[in-house]
């Protein structure tokens, strides 16, 4: 029986997962299954797969991982392998598993529909529509049409989108009519977006509203060329900047006619500290959040944090359904792994951030780097440095695009039409990706 073989892969890269294993380091160990790549054999993979699940007490992933170390060739093991991939959030350790059910299985939409699926997870999303325009005379219209038309505009190709939107029938089945819409609403913003803006695949801010529904507020000013296109790596943040989002947010507002009555203050700390400064920004009153309140803008410093708050999980689910008038604008959002649900606004898009009072990293006593110790001041005292920093721009490193007010307000004018009637619910992408997620 397999159960009984001591068996150990071959090659280099997966013995090196193996022996993340050996020293219980699960996450050592997928660290090495992503660098070795997928052109590894997949016997082998799904050995170092089964201890790892077996070790994190995923049984059905180590199940599905045995049965395919135990028969590679067999189209049913490769799914089930690859679905139980997806499911527990290794996407990249399914496609090739996929990739090669499709093949064996002679182009089964079942398998071609969860092989989209690990794309997606990963922002594959040119990838996803080659594999479904290959089998699209064999396509429905729900969900595979659906699918074709999302991932094309995900890979930044409106013109197929649209091409393929206008040939989708009406779905018969009432659980589509919700994607259908939601994808009017997509090439709706599209088609403001262009009026403003290249939409070729630098350009970050329409692409994250065509796609979100989020109008980003600042532009990194460093990486451009090398593929970040306005997105931050790892940041340490500084009232400087908080102050030039905030001032954004108050642009935004203004040129989209929106006339809030208050701020609504979140329980988290970064958040009540944003909050506060936004307040004397905004020329409002600050009040605690409540659900129901109308016209007001809810500010978050970054939705992750609020989501780990105590009473995070809650709000985050009473801030999904908008009332009227009421704008979440999220200072820092994460674009490598998105919060749980969509701001309106955006200040800026990282990969790591540290707050301006958080432990910012330091050059300590003996030169090495270190993290220095949180601004523990009163938050409306540090509320009070971010609304007297400099809002100047950064110049950065010059590669980058000019991003000043003007453009901007722009910008947010012409998308006044569709603003605020975005979709609520997490977007994984915004828009044509850097090659590389420094990941």
């Amino acid at each position: 029986m397999f159960s009984r073989r001591n068996r150990r892969p071959k090659s280099p890269e997966l013995l090196k997962a193996w022996e993340s294993l050996d020293s219980r380091d699960v996450p050592g160990a997928l660290r090495q299954l992503r660098a070795a790549g997928e052109e590894q054999p997949l016997a082998e993979v799904a050995l170092v797969v089964r201890r790892a699940a077996g070790a994190a007490g995923f049984d059905d992933l180590a199940e599905a991982a045995a049965a395919l170390a135990a028969a590679p060739e067999r189209p049913k093991a490769l799914y089930d392998f690859g679905y139980a991939c997806v499911e527990r959030g290794v996407s990249y350790l399914a496609v090739p598993a996929l990739r090669e059910a499709l093949r064996r299985g002679d182009g089964s939409l079942v398998v071609l529909r969860e092989l989209v699926s690990a794309y997606e997870d990963e922002g594959r999303h040119r990838e996803a529509v080659t594999e479904l325009t290959r089998y699209e005379g064999e396509l429905r219209d729900w969900p595979d049409g659906y699918l074709l038309v999302f991932n094309a505009v995900l890979a930044g190709d409106l013109e197929l989108a649209r091409r393929r939107h206008a040939r989708l029938s009406d779905p018969e089945d009432t659980q589509w009519q919700p994607a259908r819409e939601r994808q009017n609403r997509v090439l709706d913003r599209a088609a403001e977006a262009e009026r403003a803006s290249s939409l070729d695949p630098t350009d970050l801010r329409g692409w994250q509203y065509v796609i979100a529904g989020t109008v980003l507020g600042t532009l990194s000013p460093y990486g451009f060329d090398a593929g970040m296109h306005g997105r931050y790596a790892w940041l340490q943040d500084t009232p400087d900047g908080c102050l030039r989002g905030l001032l954004r947010l108050r642009t935004l507002l203004e040129a989209t006619g929106v006339r809030p009555r208050s701020v609504s203050l979140l329980p988290d700390r970064d958040s009540r500290i944003l909050g506060l400064a936004a307040a004397a920004v905004l020329g409002l009153p600050a009040e605690p959040f409540a659900p129901g309140r109308t016209d007001t803008v809810v500010v978050a410093y970054d939705l992750d944090g609020v989501a780990a708050h105590d009473d995070g999980p809650e709000i985050l689910g009473q801030l999904f359904e908008r009332v009227p008038g009421q704008v979440l604008h999220e200072h820092a959002s994460c674009w490598t792994d998105p919060p749980a649900i969509t701001a309106d606004s955006v200040g800026l898009l990282h990969q790591s951030v540290v707050p301006p009072w958080g432990a910012q990293l330091r050059q300590g006593a003996d030169g090495g780097v270190e993290p220095g110790p949180a601004d523990d001041r009163p938050e409306a005292e540090i509320a009070a440095e971010v609304t007297a920093a400099d809002p100047s721009a950064d110049p950065g490193d010059g590669e980058g695009p000019a991003d000043d007010d003007a453009r901007f307000a722009a910008f947010a004018g012409v998308v006044s039409g569709t603003w605020l009637r975005g979709d609520r619910a997490r977007v994984r992408s915004a828009g044509p990706v850097p090659s590389s997620r420094f990941a």
